[in-house]
């Protein structure tokens, strides 16, 4: 007499409510992979919760049938050998039947961890020469573009990520306990719960300035990934009313900033605190039909200017750059503005 394969899900498992279920899959799925403090408080809640009442608890059960259950392809990871086709084959229809057979037409295909794994939502905001742009998530959070941006964002159930791939961008975190949000860039990633601050990427280099809160840096120089970066602590958390830098080499000396400053450009000006030359110039060249254009001299790059200007005044800043530094302006045919060193 053949054997039978003893049912993945119990009767009273596939009775369990759907909303239930998702409920307590997100803690499981916290526990698993969030930040240590988020996974023992979604341990404690995952407890409270389930002692609630008798469909808590089938929903906790069936929840955790189904997240061990999904995770064939974790464990086939560790293997030398590929799996054959019908191995595949019968993974997929036990993963998908065990879903089915739970009712979950919203997890078919993804089951526990590969549903924890999908993202919620996605969107890849940009702004062009001259353009701004505030970007809401349905999390409650906004995005402000600065011109000549380009972000990247992925919103997971345990988490929050947005890449800077060039630009600068004003970020109003909504606070999330349970889902941190991280910004990366080529040179670093900060992380917040909730908070106000800007990222910018330019001339080789990101920026980090704190309006509001607290925010922990890695750079990329701590390990290979941000994966990597995250198992080991910050390189430093920044307060509100100060800045850092990070490049290739790692990170710069913190720094003290206005917090009437950051995000200068969304109330029209441009603030310059012993910013260098060359980075001057990228930020008003975002908002120029014509750019400025530095002569290539060693001595130029650096140079540094402080000041505060009107978006809508370039002239301004040309004239209060012969004031401030040894260098002279002059206006072409086409435009476009040279700056050189005054012999």
């Amino acid at each position: 007499m053949a054997s039978r394969t003893a049912p993945l899900l119990s009767d009273e498992e596939r009775r369990a409510p759907r909303a239930l279920v998702e409920h307590a899959l997100t803690l499981i799925g916290r526990i698993h992979r969030g930040s240590p403090q988020a996974a023992q408080a979604a341990e404690a809640e995952l407890a409270r919760w389930r002692s609630l009442s008798a469909e808590n608890s089938e929903a906790t059960a069936t929840a955790h049938r189904i997240w061990n259950a999904a995770d064939v392809g974790a464990l086939r990871g560790q293997m030398a050998m590929p799996p054959t086709a019908a191995q595949e084959r019968q993974s997929r229809r036990r993963v998908v039947g065990l879903l089915g057979a739970a009712g979950f037409a919203a997890l078919a295909g993804v089951g526990g961890r590969w549903y924890w794994q999908r993202p919620v939502y996605e969107a890849a905001p940009r702004t062009g020469q001259a353009q701004t742009l505030a970007h809401a998530l349905p999390d409650g959070s906004t995005l402000d573009l600065a011109a000549n941006t380009a972000l990247e964002v992925t919103l997971y159930r345990d988490r929050r990520t947005v890449r800077l791939v060039r630009g600068e961008a004003r970020f109003a975190i909504a606070h999330d306990a349970q889902r941190p949000f991280t910004v990366a860039t080529e040179w670093g990633h900060v992380r917040v719960l909730g908070t106000v601050f800007t990222v910018s990427v330019r001339d080789g280099r990101m920026r980090l300035a704190v309006a509001e809160g607290r925010v922990a840096i890695w750079a990329h120089t701590q390990a290979g990934s941000m994966a990597d970066a995250e198992a080991m602590p910050p390189a430093t958390i920044l307060q509100a009313g100060e800045a850092i830098e990070a490049d290739a080499q790692g990170l710069g000396t913190r720094s003290s900033v206005d917090v009437g400053e950051v995000a200068d450009w969304k109330q029209g000006w441009l603030v310059f605190r012993n910013t260098r030359l060359p980075e001057a110039l990228a930020r008003w060249n975002d908002y120029l039909r014509q750019p400025l254009r530095l002569a290539d001299d060693s001595s130029l790059r650096e140079m540094r200017v402080t000041g505060s200007y009107r978006l809508q005044d370039p002239q301004a800043f040309l004239n209060g750059l012969a004031v401030m530094l040894p260098v002279r302006t002059a206006r072409n045919a086409d435009g476009t503005t040279d700056i050189a060193r005054r012999p």
